[in-house]
């Protein structure tokens, strides 16, 4: 995403313009706009004009429109790409929808009037906003560094299925499923299986030179039970040979097979996890996050005391300062109500504070996900804190000032 005009009041009040150009920057943009804010960006509406004899004339214009934002709608959608260079970029394929009430009148769009803008790559859009807080502008930042793209690409796949897949800083699209029956062996005859098998090798080769930008990528993930993962990484480079694809064949060092229990796309987990990959992507912020999840997951059940969840528990670890590191998904950031909002960013800014380490997890990579599942907020503390201990002192201290309180009220009513 470019960053094309920025000002920002010390109030927070303010503006900035950018211009999405991918997927990613479409979910970046889903999480900085919210209910309340305006967003101008074009659109196209249908104009119906009514002439003196009473014919009507309709036809479709291109204007920009300023909208009082009450819907944002994000779509992700798969590759429909039939490039077949191993480096081609991929094109935004996502859909962002922002509804709202039109607040800039113009000859075409009554004030107050309501539309639908639906968001395109490469074309402006401005977002402002009465209170820019500090989540918002580190959004901001993070989208627009130069360079930032996607860094894996991921065959997760069993006998007969298989799911490509680009892993981004922020989102995992899933960019082709495919599913190819394979008939089982038979005594006395093979035929028909190894058919079925050439099937879905040829089918998982083809989409893979369409929709994965290998040339590109830091490393691309062969993963299944069993053997099937060097089946098709066999295959692939056989192809390869045969069909003289040098880009291929010199990225073959990209390539690594891990073993996962399971061939669907949520054991890209363990994939990122893996040691053989965790080695070669331990700069990304995507890695990082699933090691800690992994690390918290892990305490829970061996040091609970140190492994807390809950956005309750968590605010009573922040303020005793207990936090080493914070795991909290941007699901969060996306509420609708500002005090819940605020209260998130009041605990990230704290641990930040402190000298803790802050995890925002995308909610768009299976990692984070598994947090939302596990209410969206964890925290592996640098100490023990036993949490019945650290309720029972916060009622307590709760009763103290509640007594305080009534004394004054009491004192005041005899004065």
């Amino acid at each position: 995403m470019k960053l094309l005009g920025k000002h920002v009041e010390k109030d927070g009040t303010g503006y900035v313009i950018v211009r999405p150009e991918d997927d990613e920057d479409m979910w970046h943009l889903f999480n900085l706009i919210q209910e309340g804010d305006e967003v101008r960006a074009p659109a196209i509406r249908r104009i119906i004009n009514t002439s003196a004899t009473g014919s009507v004339e309709s036809h479709r214009i291109r204007l920009s429109l300023t909208l009082q934002v009450t819907r944002v709608h994000f779509s992700p959608a798969a590759s429909t790409s039939n490039k077949t260079a191993g480096d081609a970029p991929a094109q935004a394929t996502a859909m962002l929808q922002i509804a709202g009430r039109v607040t800039s009148e113009n000859q075409h769009v009554k004030l107050g009037a309501f539309h639908t803008l639906d968001i395109e790559a490469n074309r402006n859009v401005r977002i402002i906003k009465e209170d820019w807080d500090s989540m918002a502008l580190e959004r901001v930042t993070e989208a627009c560094v130069e360079g930032r793209g996607a860094e894996v690409g991921a065959i997760v796949c069993g006998e007969g299925v298989a799911a490509l897949c680009v892993v981004s800083e922020h989102m995992t699209v899933i960019r082709q499923r495919i599913e190819v029956p394979i008939p089982r062996k038979r005594t006395g005859s093979t035929s028909m299986h190894e058919k079925g098998l050439e099937r879905f090798y040829s089918t998982l080769y083809a989409s893979f030179l369409r929709h994965i930008p290998f040339g590109s990528l830091r490393v691309v993930v062969i993963a299944s039970p069993g053997f099937v993962k060097d089946a098709v990484y066999d295959y692939i480079f056989t192809q390869a040979l045969k069909t003289n694809n040098k880009p291929l064949t010199q990225a073959k060092n990209k390539f690594i097979r891990v073993h996962v229990n399971s061939p669907h796309v949520h054991s890209l987990v363990d994939v990122l996890k893996s040691p053989e990959v965790a080695s070669q992507l331990k700069e990304t912020k995507f890695a990082r996050e699933g090691i800690m999840l992994d690390k918290f997951f892990k305490m829970l059940g061996t040091d609970e005391d140190r492994a807390w969840y809950g956005a309750d528990h968590v605010e009573l670890a922040e303020q005793r300062g207990a936090i080493g590191t914070l795991l909290i998904s941007d699901e969060l950031f996306r509420s609708s109500d500002p005090v819940q909002r605020k209260r998130f960013i009041r605990i990230v800014e704290g641990v930040r504070e402190k000298g803790g380490e802050v995890l925002i997890f995308s909610s768009m990579h299976e990692s984070g996900q598994q947090l939302n599942q596990l209410t969206g907020i964890a925290a592996i503390l640098t100490f023990p804190l036993d949490v019945e201990m650290v309720e029972a002192e916060e009622r307590e201290g709760k009763a103290k000032e509640e007594g305080i309180l009534a004394e004054e009220s009491d004192e005041s009513n005899n004065i």
